[in-house]
């Protein structure tokens, strides 16, 4: 479902990623791991067409990020931290809003709302302002206006950042579920044990390059039960 051959993205002089490749299945969760400023984000901005590869060949879904950017965008969600959404609005109308970029209007739209609102438990969430809402009730929000359009494909990027730990919890929990009806998750972050509760396989990207690709299970055996020592000691290598 997602597939990144040899992509390379480069600001000036300064290469953001280098040479990347890998591959997500469907109906898997794939962990993007590394620090701050290792390349996640722009990774992610890319195989959400928000911006353009200096070289390599990445689809999603089957479909060429810089061809055919509008089916990409059909087919995938995408939540940051620190998305917000507007403060005056209900939950209800922020959802309206954004269904209609999708074409959701009338009946679809009420179906779709409806899926979601089971999905995330946000029944009450609906009719309450954000300005009104909890950090978890407006992560809800955020989550449900991504999903809306019921993409095969949801791309998170350090999605957990500024949650309380309940929010957190519940982010998690919703990774898990929309893992199981099938469809493909890429978790970028920073948070090694997070990726160690809900990732199949791991990605460790380093000043740009993937330095280590393996199953969970293989690389906890390389950190001895932990992805912190397993990405440390693949990164020392590596350099």
């Amino acid at each position: 479902m997602i597939e990144v051959a040899s992509l390379t993205k480069a600001y000036g002089q300064r290469l953001a990623v280098q040479d990347l490749t890998f591959q997500v299945a469907p109906g898997e969760v794939y962990a993007l791991l590394g620090p701050n400023g290792a390349g996640k984000t722009t990774t992610l901005r890319v195989l959400s067409t928000l911006i353009r590869p200096t070289q390599g060949r990445i689809r999603v879904a089957g479909f060429d990020v810089v061809q055919d950017p509008l089916e990409v965008r059909r087919r995938l969600g995408l939540v940051n931290g620190g998305m917000r959404v507007y403060d005056r609005l209900t939950g209800r109308e922020v959802l309206r809003f954004f269904a209609g970029f999708y074409g959701l209007e009338g009946q679809a739209f009420q179906e779709a709302l409806d899926w979601v609102a089971n999905l995330l438990e946000m029944e009450e969430t609906l009719e309450r302002r954000v300005m009104e809402m909890s950090t978890g009730m407006r992560q809800k929000v955020v989550i449900a206006r991504a999903i809306l359009h019921r993409p095969p494909v949801l791309l998170l990027d350090e999605a957990t950042a500024g949650l309380d730990v309940f929010a957190r919890r519940a982010l998690l929990d919703f990774v898990k579920a929309y893992r199981q009806l099938g469809n493909t998750i890429l978790y970028s972050t920073h948070v090694m044990s997070e990726a160690e509760e809900v990732a199949d396989r791991v990605g460790f990207l380093h000043q740009g390059r993937l330095v280590y690709e393996g199953s969970k299970k293989e690389a906890l055996a390389l950190g001895e039960g932990s992805l912190e020592q397993a990405f440390v000691r693949r990164v020392k290598e590596a350099a």
